[in-house]
């Protein structure tokens, strides 16, 4: 990067940066799988849920139509801090889990809650005024999830990135 912002209108600039996408692209694919191989609890195969297209961090509202087995899960007034692994096929909700411990030990794991096949989901990308949050719905909002982003930008990428697997 430093490399390239001193090398503007030099001779190799092109080259420079064709070579800065591909290492951030490898960076990204690295610690994408970082991520999903400390996924814990998931019972398929997670190879089958297609290519690991982003994950992250979000705040997570659920707002359920019915089928409600616990009091709690009727109004959830308090967000879930949920890890998200959005994959071609489906989107995991994962919990992440701090371990204690030194250096490889000290990463974290992510205990599965449930997943959404892509096939059945929806998205609306604005929500009560917040620009830092979205829905995912599925099943036509049998199911509806407020997510909330740490940043716009964040939103933003993730938003363009599943209106690609939808479309």
């Amino acid at each position: 990067q430093e490399m390239l912002k001193y090398s503007k209108n030099c001779e190799g600039a092109e080259d420079l940066q064709e070579a800065l996408t591909s290492i951030l692209g490898i960076l990204k694919a690295v610690n994408d799988s970082m991520h999903q191989i400390a996924i814990t609890g998931y019972d398929g195969n997670l190879n089958e849920l297609g290519k690991l297209l982003m994950q992250g961090s979000f705040s997570v509202w659920t707002d359920h139509k019915k089928g409600h087995t616990k009091v709690k899960d009727l109004a959830r007034f308090k967000p879930m801090q949920r890890h998200l692994f959005l994959h071609e096929k489906a989107v995991l909700f994962c919990k992440k889990r701090e371990e204690n411990g030194e250096g490889y030990e000290k990463a974290p794991s992510y205990s599965y809650k449930h997943s959404l096949n892509m096939a059945a989901v929806g998205i609306t990308e604005n929500v009560k005024g917040d620009p830092k949050k979205f829905e995912i719905w599925y099943n036509a909002r049998e199911e509806v999830y407020i997510i909330q982003a740490p940043t716009p930008e964040v939103k933003a990428t993730w938003v363009n990135e599943i209106r690609k697997v939808l479309t």
